[in-house]
């Protein structure tokens, strides 16, 4: 169950980092945004789930290209 909530809040932030990257033309943000909505679908362990959704979260925030 806990799968299954964080796969829909990753794919949240996944989607909003879609939108914005496409916009502003930043590749990051846009490739960060698709990892997050689709790697949810590959993970079945809730701890793996969250470092690697966590992971891609904050990647753009460090990485300016």
């Amino acid at each position: 169950m806990a799968s299954l909530w964080w796969g829909m809040l990753f794919g949240a932030i996944g989607m909003g980092y879609c939108v914005y990257g496409k916009r502003q033309s930043a590749p990051v943000p846009l490739l960060c945004g698709i990892g997050l909505l689709v790697f949810p679908w590959f993970v079945s362990n809730a701890w793996v789930l969250v470092l690697v959704g966590a992971g891609l979260v904050v990647l753009p925030r460090f990485v300016r290209i």
